[in-house]
């Protein structure tokens, strides 16, 4: 079953995703487990004032690059197996 994921996305990163200048994502796996296909939920937060802007966007995940499931071919030391590398695709509002 697919999930949507409520998430913080920092001021920087999220005006990426929206512009479609960013097509990926970095994220904590420890505490959630994330799918191909499951929606993440972007909420802008601004660290310098530390609060929410109010603005959102939504993203698919497409593909997920994690040691556990799919060692990174560089070297395992790349990526903690506590962290993923999303793929996404940005959903039109």
């Amino acid at each position: 079953m697919k999930e949507t994921h409520k998430v913080k996305s920092w001021t920087l990163f999220f005006e990426d995703i929206i512009s479609g200048q960013r097509t990926s994502d970095i994220r904590y796996t420890g505490d959630r487990r994330y799918q191909v296909g499951d929606t993440l939920h972007l909420c802008e937060w601004d660290p310098v004032r530390g609060v929410f802007t109010g603005r959102e966007a939504f993203a698919i995940i497409t593909y997920i690059q994690q040691n556990k499931s799919n060692p990174c071919a560089i070297s395992r030391q790349a990526l903690s197996d506590e962290y993923a590398v999303f793929s996404i695709r940005l959903v039109p509002s």
